[in-house]
């Protein structure tokens, strides 16, 4: 009997209207478009002025749910950094404004490596017969947490929104998910964090700084997300029984162009095989996977029964790595 699986049935994406390129942020920072695009690939970036995350992910799962025929849900996973509100969760709301109620909504938080996370969760309810039908959502509004006068953040960060519909299938069926592999290590909470605002905080316990905008060690950062997500891609690799080589397309976390490149080459996937979509929304945290995937949907970059290869690392640290083969969809993931 074939083993039961979660299948991809649709995909979506969704970002603010008002784009940003470098050009803007080099009239106002100590920057330059040529230093963004050589040392981080992005040509612009889209931030919010009035869409929440939940207006993000709420659109983004509209067109992962329109291409997947719309239909009965059982639960929602949301995988954000910035809720629209410290409590509740933000993932039962777009379950409502999806038309839904009653079902099982819930967030997740592993930052950038959200996505996977999240991903992992929808696939374990499959597998495990507690839920038929999953949407996996990812959706930050990362700009509010970044200093607008630190040049490198800045021009790092975008807002936006990406999804996937999951369906109960079988093990040997395009798009079916087939291994992951998910790992952290709290040693290295001050690489990557917002130091400010948290219970510690608020409760004036000790805290390195009150800093309510992130600060990011960039240089330990680029060393710690090539060697982890080179690691988790290759034990992942190693437990769907795939060489490398055989991957199609490789959608890792848009970061920035350098780790990008840098973990393609550790792994040896040839560069016309990586999906990125970095020079256009730049780094959107949790939505950054499933946006790639969706932009190379609409780009016509992913074909049926492809291999394709995703990992990710965000604050934390957190990492996570999936490999699945793509599926027949039809219709356009973003407007």
């Amino acid at each position: 009997m074939n083993q039961r699986a979660a299948v991809v049935q649709g995909v979506g994406g969704a970002v603010p209207a008002r784009r940003v390129p470098n050009s803007e942020l080099a009239e106002r920072l100590d920057t330059t478009d040529d230093w963004i695009r050589t040392r981080l690939g992005i040509g612009a970036r889209h931030v919010t002025r009035d869409s929440s995350t939940v207006d993000l992910a709420t659109e983004a799962g509209a067109r992962a749910l329109e291409m997947a025929g719309f239909g009965p849900l059982d639960v929602v996973v949301l995988a954000t950094t910035t809720p629209d509100r410290l409590c509740p969760a933000s993932a039962p709301e777009v379950t409502a404004r999806l038309g839904y109620t009653g079902i099982a909504a819930f967030d997740v938080n592993a930052v950038c490596a959200g996505f996977v996370h999240a991903l992992a969760t929808g696939n374990a309810l499959i597998r495990g017969q507690m839920a038929d039908r999953v949407l996996v959502l990812g959706a930050d509004v990362f700009t509010t947490l970044v200093d607008p006068g630190d040049r490198l953040t800045a021009s790092i960060f975008g807002d936006g929104a990406g999804a996937l519909v999951l369906r109960a299938g079988h093990a040997d069926e395009p798009g079916a998910l087939r291994s992951f592999d998910l790992g952290s290590d709290g040693t290295q909470v001050a690489t990557v964090e917002v130091p400010g605002g948290g219970a510690r905080d608020r409760l004036g316990l000790p805290v390195a700084n009150h800093d309510p905008y992130l600060v990011m060690d960039g240089p330990a950062v680029f060393e710690r997300a090539v060697r982890e997500m080179t690691g988790s891609s290759r034990r992942v690799l190693d437990r769907a029984g795939w060489e490398a080589a055989s991957v199609d397309r490789f959608a890792p976390h848009q970061a920035n162009i350098r780790i990008i490149h840098g973990v393609a080459r550790e792994l040896g996937i040839a560069a016309d095989r990586v999906v990125t979509n970095l020079e256009h929304v730049g780094n959107t945290v949790a939505a950054s996977i499933p946006l790639a995937l969706a932009d190379a949907h609409d780009a016509g970059r992913l074909a049926v029964g492809q291999r394709v290869l995703v990992t990710s690392i965000g604050a934390g640290l957190a990492w996570g790595s999936a490999v699945f083969t793509w599926p027949e969809l039809d219709g356009k993931a973003r407007l």
